[in-house]
């Protein structure tokens, strides 16, 4: 909900007040944030030298009320860069720097994200040295957490510090989603050494997918601001640099153990479809034996079935016996140089593996 009182009709729609504003905080050295509304913060910003010292302002929008982008327009002196990342189709992570601001476009999870592929939303941030400044349609999870360390007291020293903590939130919800999908991943493997793995191939699949947009829209984030530690704007503090560098390691941690799972799902793929084709190998294997195996009965089937003269055995009173034992011997001998045969080769590749075991 906004922090304003003149919200009323605004929150039951969008969560917000009537300027789109969601929430917003005051920050000073040395104590925790307080509430502050939109009209508070552009007060302060217009008249510096009234707030006490190292103050600034984090001002949070809903973009599902249309009254936000009119808002900021009008009462506070933010870069294009900004404005256009609230209109942009969602793409890498972008971090540009403009006179005295820093634009940043970046992704995050939904707030109820349940390992859909589409569960990912954007948040557009501006930074100035006195005011944070984002925005986005959705609630977003890292986004809320780092409301609940603001409201539970927790002293920020500079939006930039607030920037920092948003990305090691981040990292923890992307911890957090590969914890349960590497637990999902563990599932599906032990149902698969225990021959119980045909029906998790669509569940591999969707999971892949998953961690493959997640990995693709989120790990250019830790390249994005490690680019900005090379050249950081000369109001950035060194104590602030130094907590977006260990927030980046930290995500680029995230991404880099997202990227083995990946791989480890793509294996698992692999042993599946080599165990698919094993199977379908095999059954085609023995449907063509079945299929040579009639091949006598059925051609001598044929060859006496023709009712003409001079067939063979016809007027012997041995003469079914005699047919019928050589189809069962030829049957037989055929059954055994099939079978037999592919014994034998399955014989040879466990003994051509053995060194390679043992080896290992």
């Amino acid at each position: 909900m906004g922090n304003s009182p003149a919200a009323g009709a605004g929150d039951l729609a969008y969560g917000s007040d009537p300027h789109g504003l969601v929430w917003g905080y005051s920050f000073a050295s040395d104590r925790p944030a307080q509430p502050a509304t939109a009209e508070e913060a552009v007060g302060a910003l217009d008249a510096p030298a009234s707030g006490p010292r190292g103050a600034f302002f984090w001002l949070h929008f809903s973009l599902s009320n249309s009254a936000s982008e009119p808002w900021l327009r009008q009462h506070l002196a933010l870069p294009e860069a900004f404005y256009e990342s609230l209109h942009g189709e969602t793409g890498s992570t972008r971090l540009e720097q403009e006179a005295e601001s820093l634009a940043a476009f970046i992704h995050d999870v939904l707030f109820d994200f349940t390992f859909d592929a589409s569960a990912v939303g954007t948040t557009s941030l501006c930074i100035q040295p006195r005011l944070l400044v984002s925005a986005r349609p959705r609630p977003l999870r890292s986004v809320d957490q780092l409301r609940v360390a603001v409201r539970e007291g927790r002293v920020f020293r500079s939006p930039l510090e607030l920037l920092a903590h948003l990305l090691q939130d981040q990292a923890g919800v992307l911890v957090d989603i590969l914890r349960q999908s590497t637990v999902r991943v563990d599932d599906i493997e032990d149902r698969f050494l225990s021959s119980r793995g045909s029906a998790s191939r669509a569940e591999l699949g969707s999971l892949r997918r998953t961690l493959v947009r997640l990995q693709r829209l989120l790990a250019p984030e830790p390249a994005a601001f490690f680019r900005l530690l090379n050249r950081p704007p000369q109001w950035i503090s060194d104590a602030d640099l130094q907590d977006l560098r260990q927030a980046a390691e930290e995500f680029a941690a995230a991404v880099g153990d997202a990227a083995a799972l990946v791989e480890r799902v793509k294996l698992l793929q692999e042993e599946l479809v080599a165990l698919v084709n094993e199977q379908t190998n095999h059954t085609l294997f023995v449907l063509t034996v079945v299929t040579v195996l009639a091949v006598p009965v059925n051609l001598v089937a044929g060859l006496f079935g023709m009712n003409v003269g001079g067939i063979p055995l016809s007027e012997h009173r041995h003469g079914f016996a005699l047919i019928a034992g050589t189809l069962l011997a030829l049957t037989g001998l055929l059954a055994y140089l099939a079978f037999g045969r592919r014994r034998s080769e399955i014989g040879r590749r466990t003994t051509a593996r053995q060194p390679f075991r043992d080896g290992a």
